[in-house]
């Protein structure tokens, strides 16, 4: 809880103490009811002058200027801390977060990243960029709050190990995670809790050192991905084929409806399947040339017009966003 919260809580706290100390206090000296004392203990800490509830002994007097004066203080580091609560955002915060929470309770075929570091902030970015439905898990507040000036984002500032909150993350309803902690031993069981909540869940796990890649592969990760590896295959690259290298990296950071290489999968029901390429119509329909067809974990480059469709393939075309989201809405008719 924040700073302002506490203070805001010790005031209620202290404000409580104050009526409990009346009330017991009126009881002892004065003899009075439980009724009686409460109120005569809520209009002398509101010091709004009703007068006395019945008439006061010297010691009562006594009593009752002790609580007045207690009474306006507590009233007034309240108040005070009240302003502080409102004005400093905490109250908005908690109206927002619980606001994040409902809409997490919402999601459903997303994805979860476990760890927004060095890595984790460009996932992040090109997910926002594709609008791809995701929710953070990180423990790091300041992370959070770097990551939330690239976009909105929904997440939840908790350990990704932890059981409970991969469910909080409704990894049940998930269809992909991405584990991008630093360390490999993390990432290892964040993968094996992963894969125990829901076999079905596609797994992609960052690799620091190269002697993790099997254990990681055991626990269940689908695809393990080496950040330095592919940062050296970037920069050898750089050396021999500047030219696409360079389009390849403007594809990637283009804003707006920005050029992608994608996938389609078709769905058992699609109207493709059984159709060649040809009479799909994909380009006519969708803009789209399909530079590949994934099947059997094959790859059919340059597929010709003939080359029949079947349940389960992927289609790897190249284009906008805008020709992609046309080309889901074809393979799902």
């Amino acid at each position: 809880m924040e700073t302002s919260g506490r203070r805001l809580l010790l005031a209620i706290l202290v404000i409580l103490l104050a009526l409990l100390v009346g009330v017991i206090g009126y009881q002892l000296i004065e003899g009075w009811n439980f009724f009686d004392s409460l109120f005569m203990t809520v209009i002398t800490l509101a010091t709004v002058g009703y007068g006395e509830t019945h008439p006061l002994s010297p010691a009562g007097r006594v009593f009752t200027i002790f609580l007045i004066l207690v009474g306006v203080g507590a009233l007034t580091y309240g108040l005070t801390a009240g302003t502080a609560f409102v004005v400093e955002g905490s109250l908005t915060g908690i109206i927002g977060r619980k606001k994040m929470e409902t809409e997490i309770k919402r999601l459903k075929d997303h994805i979860i990243l476990c760890g927004i570091g060095e890595t984790g902030r460009h996932v992040v970015e090109e997910f926002l960029k594709v609008r791809i439905p995701f929710v953070i898990i990180e423990r790091d507040r300041d992370r959070i709050k770097q990551v939330e000036k690239i976009g909105s984002v929904l997440y939840i500032e908790g350990d990704a190990t932890d059981d409970e909150t991969l469910s909080q993350a409704r990894i049940h309803e998930a269809r992909g995670l991405v584990t991008a902690l630093p360390q490999d031993p993390d990432n290892l069981f964040v993968t094996l809790t992963a894969r125990g909540l829901n076999p079905r869940l596609r797994i992609v796990a960052k690799l620091v050192a190269p002697e993790s890649r099997p254990k990681l592969a055991k626990a269940g990760a689908d695809s393990i991905v080496c950040p330095n590896s592919i940062g050296g295959l970037r920069m050898a690259s750089e050396m021999i084929r500047p030219t696409v290298v360079s389009f390849l990296d403007k594809m990637l950071r283009a804003r707006g409806d920005a050029v992608r290489v994608e996938e389609a999968k078709i769905p058992a029901g699609s109207t493709l399947i059984g159709r060649s390429l040809e009479d799909s119509r994909i380009y006519d329909k969708a803009g789209l040339v399909v530079i590949a067809v994934a099947r059997d974990e094959n790859y059919e480059l340059n597929p010709g017009p003939n080359t029949q469709l079947h349940e389960g393939d992927g289609l790897i075309v190249c284009g906008s966003l805008g020709q992609l989201e046309k080309l889901k809405g074809l393979v799902q008719s």
